[in-house]
């Protein structure tokens, strides 16, 4: 069995649960981090690496791996270390008011405070109920998130769904495969109206084919996906030639272990006070989508500012007597750990 000792142990890799790294630091906490997935990122890793964003502070747009990429260098003086692909399972308190975090692999990490930076917690993708397409999956030509544009390079796709990911894909890959199609079930687009606009006008210049009021009903290939059907909603059946299928239909996002905690939950999220961002249960915090609060905004650059609450309240919980003096990185650097 795997046994590790900490400060704060930090449940999720995305975005937030890094930057809390970072705060964490500068405040000589030491913080080992879990996550399910087998990288650092989050979401951003694991469903758009290469979509760029245009909210974080002092980037104009910054591609979503570089960001992480630019996260993970920035806490590497404080030396966290990391469990990955093991998804935590539950935690004990200590007659001491300290904790023993466990995974599912039986990794024990035992720590001070915990800090809940999982984003929609445990997520999966919402698959469309065809037939037999789950033969199709790992590689085999049915994907559910694009990880690398590259795969589909010169391919010819069909991607299905009416939402932001199904629209900005489209937009992009049509400048990279060899043909997109989209198919969608309705005739309006849930998306933003700039991109629905978008592809409308990449339909009517030749770059792309819509099929609207239509759904793939059928897959079909021998070990590897070969073509699909789609049927409109009048009934009429049309079988096309594929290389790669992608059903865009968003996420089911799940707390997970956490939901059986104890913490006080609304709407499938983790109630905070504000003032720390700390939970019904004292030592235990929650930064980023996975937390609910009056006013709440599910944005990364949000997420940032709790963690940095977070940090001074965990900081307070480790050492009740200890006063601690907010120091500048203008004026004082980045310490190291």
């Amino acid at each position: 069995m795997n046994s590790i000792s900490t400060d704060i142990c930090i449940i999720g890799a995305g975005p937030v649960g890094l930057f809390a790294v970072f705060e964490a630091g500068l405040l000589k906490l030491r913080c080992h981090v879990v996550d399910a997935l087998p990288q650092v990122g989050g979401q951003l890793s694991e469903i758009y690496p290469k979509k760029p964003i245009y909210d974080i502070p002092g980037f104009p747009d910054i591609l979503a791996g570089d960001l992480v990429n630019n996260l993970m260098r920035q806490i590497e003086p404080f030396h966290p270390t990391f469990t990955l692909g093991e998804r935590v399972e539950g935690y004990r308190k200590l007659d001491d008011g300290s904790f023993v975090v466990t995974t599912i692999d039986g990794t024990e990490i035992n720590c001070k405070a915990i800090a809940i930076a999982g984003g929609l917690g445990s997520f999966e993708p919402r698959k469309p109920a065809i037939e037999q397409l789950d033969s199709f999956e790992q590689g085999k030509g049915v994907y559910y998130m694009v990880r690398d544009p590259e795969t589909f390079r010169d391919q010819r796709l069909v991607i299905a769904g009416g939402g932001d990911s199904a629209l900005d894909w489209t937009i992009f890959l049509a400048n990279l495969a060899k043909e997109v199609t989209l198919v969608h079930r309705g005739t309006t687009f849930r998306g933003a109206a700039d991109s629905a606009e978008k592809v409308k006008a990449l339909h009517e210049a030749g770059k792309v084919n819509l099929v609207l009021s239509s759904n793939v009903t059928h897959v079909h290939g021998n070990g590897q996906l070969h073509s699909v059907t789609i049927t409109a909603n009048d009934g009429t059946a049309t079988e096309l030639p594929v290389d790669s299928f992608i059903p865009l239909f968003g996420l089911t996002p799940k707390l997970g272990p956490i939901e059986d905690w104890g913490l006080d939950l609304e709407d499938n999220a983790v109630k905070v006070n504000t003032l720390d961002y700390s939970t019904s249960e004292p030592g235990i915090f929650a930064i980023g989508d996975i937390n609910t609060y009056p006013g709440k905004l599910k944005l990364i650059l949000c997420g940032f500012h709790e963690a940095a609450l977070m940090c001074q309240g965990a900081f307070k919980h480790i050492f009740p007597d200890k006063k601690y003096t907010l120091k500048y990185t203008t004026v004082n650097g980045v310490p190291t750990l």
